[in-house]
């Protein structure tokens, strides 16, 4: 289990999103800077215990309507070889040190544990309480069992979120700007063969859900 640290980041997530939103060809905002509310979201656990993985929401309020936006996040000790372009900065962690905040759709650790969650293989864990499990992430896998070994991601962004190539000519999509539908449980869209979705904390007080990732066949 990873343990979460209540200390100090210089500079905070979100001011390293502020920053690194704006860039990305899905971002929805107008000319000037996102302000940004931490809105929810979920943790994966390392099995080496190395790299910290978080799924967050983070919930830009600078435009008439706010837009919800999932950034899967990996936090490392040191650089990851050959992921420079998806490096969105470093920080000052009070108890760990310099920390690298990197993309965690081009981290093959984070992809890994992500469709280990979708098969049924890893758990959920709260955002931010240790070892306890979020069981408000919902998630499932109908397609054929399949092993992850030496998986690389490859992912590519457009104005859609992020698609990256899985197992068996399967396409995995990171829905970055979420779509809340009714209901804490969005039904599994036909064609799809695996999903991970949850609620999270809009500005208004509601909780609306979505569909963070779905898994679609070739």
């Amino acid at each position: 289990m990873a343990i979460i640290h209540h200390t100090t980041l210089k500079p905070t997530k979100l001011e390293l999103l502020t920053g690194w939103l704006p860039t990305r060809p899905w971002y929805r905002g107008g000319p000037n800077a996102p302000v940004l509310a931490k809105s929810g979201g979920f943790r994966l656990d390392d099995p080496e215990g190395e790299v910290g993985i978080e799924f967050m929401v983070a919930t830009d309020t600078s435009t008439a309507e706010p837009t919800a936006y999932l950034v899967p996040l990996t936090y490392r000790g040191a650089p990851l070889q050959g992921a420079e372009h998806a490096l969105i900065g470093t920080m000052e962690h009070g108890v760990l040190g310099r920390r690298w905040a990197y993309d965690g759709c081009h981290d093959p650790v984070l992809v890994t544990e992500l469709l280990s969650l979708m098969a049924g293989r890893a758990q959920a864990q709260a955002q931010s309480v240790d070892e306890t499990p979020d069981h408000e992430v919902t998630c499932s896998y109908t397609g054929a069992p399949f092993a992850l070994d030496g998986f690389t991601p490859e992912p590519a962004d457009d104005r859609e979120g992020t698609r990256l190539p899985a197992p068996h000519g399967a396409m995995l999509q990171v829905h970055r700007v979420l779509s809340p539908v009714p209901g804490k449980t969005p039904l599994r869209p036909h064609g799809v063969i695996g999903h991970v979705a949850r609620a999270w904390q809009a500005p208004d007080g509601s909780q609306p859900a979505a569909l963070f990732m779905t898994l679609h066949t070739a």
